[in-house]
């Protein structure tokens, strides 16, 4: 499967990797443009691409992978009808995250009480949204071994089947998707301050 990333950053770099290990492809875009990215992919291996945001966008799956405040400008000028978005994003106000209690509470507030994957879909008319890959730091999930933890990444979303195509597009990788519900439910229980963010979860066995 070909993925498309919008951002350039430890998103991208970490949860990249994990996809190429698995045998998928990934374009890598930015706001600067594709001659920015040679030693960023260079870094990913081979599998991955430097590409423009529209190359990006056409791919087989798109991760939104940028900064919150950046999310509107990264968004804006593609087709998302139809399209499957992963929201990866964290809806930090500050132009750099404020992971402190303080920060984090500024942040929720300005939500003013929707999840901000429902804002996303918002601005991304048409896509089909799921939020994951956002409940926990990178740095938690950097093992890339064949015998890595099997961490959990929680995801949510409306359109059954986007989700479900997600949710083994994470799972091929050797980590695991825990399916939360809708945006408005779920979302609400991973996103940034939420009750299941930034808590590290290793999957060991289903009872049914």
């Amino acid at each position: 499967m070909k993925i498309g990333f919008l951002g350039a950053g430890n998103v991208t770099r970490t949860f990249g990797r994990h996809l190429i290990n698995a045998g998928h492809t990934v374009v890598v875009s930015n706001s600067r443009g594709p001659e920015t990215l040679a030693d960023f992919v260079a870094d990913l291996g081979p599998g991955a691409v430097a590409g423009t945001k529209e190359q990006a966008a056409e791919c087989d799956v798109v991760i939104l992978a940028v900064h919150w405040v950046k999310v509107r400008e990264a968004l804006k000028g593609a087709d998302w009808r139809g399209q499957i978005l992963i929201d990866a994003t964290n809806a930090h106000v500050d132009p750099k995250p404020d992971i402190s209690l303080a920060g984090v509470t500024r942040s929720r507030a300005a939500l003013k009480g929707r999840t901000s994957s429902e804002m996303v879909a918002e601005m991304a008319v048409g896509a089909r949204l799921v939020k994951s890959i956002s409940n926990m730091p990178m740095a938690w999930i950097q093992d890339f071994s064949p015998n890595k933890p099997r961490s959990v990444l929680f995801t949510s979303g409306d359109d059954a089947n986007a989700k479900q195509l997600v949710i083994e597009l994470i799972n091929s990788t050797g980590l695991v998707a825990i399916d939360l519900g809708s945006l408005a439910i779920g979302g609400a229980m991973h996103e940034v301050g939420a009750p299941l963010s930034g808590i590290d979860l290793h999957f060991v066995r289903r009872l049914r």
